[in-house]
């Protein structure tokens, strides 16, 4: 993910003597650095890969808003904040090449969830977890079922089964369609089980479609 033609933009949230210490190393880093004011408004609109927040500027700042990668940090004798707001916990002192390497993998653990995930009408089709998602319900499913649903999504027309059978289930031509009707059919009693939803997976005349 990081090469010389890749820039980083971390935004930062703290005191006038973390941002002292940052400008003074910032050479150590591989990315770009800007600090934000708590005050500001409309922080988590700003244009950021992720956000360092000290841990006095936590409770001022409206944290659920923001969808970039969060790290705190804080001194090694303060307690956390809620551990499930941050995506990642550094104390001080911290080596300046430790900070470096940890935000470049948060920045790309981020970057690999957000293409591992396909928004698909009001679900989420998560091919790194193999779950698709609506809400808080999750209906777990393979890898075929995966690429049957993103090819779905993905096709501008509908798919007949003999494409689905060569393409998805690999299966040679000539075998019998009921085989493709039966993985459907189980994967919309599925879809139905878990979300009530007897419309994901449409078909016609033409075929099947999304």
């Amino acid at each position: 993910m990081h090469n010389k033609t890749y820039i980083l933009n971390i935004a930062c949230c703290s005191s006038e003597n973390f941002i002292k210490s940052i400008e003074e190393i910032k050479s150590f880093f591989s990315f770009k650095f800007f600090f934000i004011n708590h005050n500001e408004k409309n922080i988590e609109k700003k244009d950021f890969d992720a956000i360092i927040i000290e841990s006095d500027f936590g409770n001022k700042i409206p944290l659920n808003k923001i969808k970039a990668p969060k790290i705190l940090i804080k001194k090694r004798d303060k307690k956390n904040l809620s551990n499930n707001i941050f995506e990642q916990v550094l104390s001080f002192p911290i080596k300046a090449a430790r900070l470096n390497q940890a935000i470049i993998d948060l920045c790309k653990k981020n970057e690999f969830k957000i293409n591992s995930e396909i928004k698909i009408k009001s679900y989420i089709l998560d091919k790194n977890e193999r779950v698709l998602k609506k809400g808080h319900l999750t209906l777990k499913i393979t890898e075929k079922e995966i690429h049957f649903i993103e090819t779905l999504n993905q096709s501008k027309k509908p798919l007949v089964k003999d494409f689905i059978l060569k393409n998805i289930w690999k299966y040679s031509t000539g075998v019998d369609t009921h085989t493709i009707e039966t993985h459907i059919y189980r994967l919309r009693q599925k879809i139905k089980e878990s979300f009530n939803d007897n419309d994901f997976i449409k078909n016609n005349k033409n075929g099947y479609f999304i």
